[in-house]
């Protein structure tokens, strides 16, 4: 015979499950520090500024 669960407890487990995962992602992209945050953006800029320093200059079409 097939095993009898309880759909209630399957659901508020399945429930606490997918909240678990959220707060472990929302804990990964809000728990840095200020130095973390403002390093990473310092090193997007200086990329972008690498970036736009190789760019070959165009003439404009009027």
């Amino acid at each position: 015979m097939a095993e009898i669960i309880n759909l209630n407890r399957a659901r508020k487990a399945r429930d606490k499950a997918e909240k678990t995962a959220r707060a472990a992602a929302n804990r990964a992209a809000h728990g840095r520090t200020k130095a973390e945050r403002q390093g990473t953006e310092a090193e997007q800029a200086r990329a972008d500024s690498l970036l736009d320093g190789h760019r070959r200059e165009t003439e404009e079409k009027e």
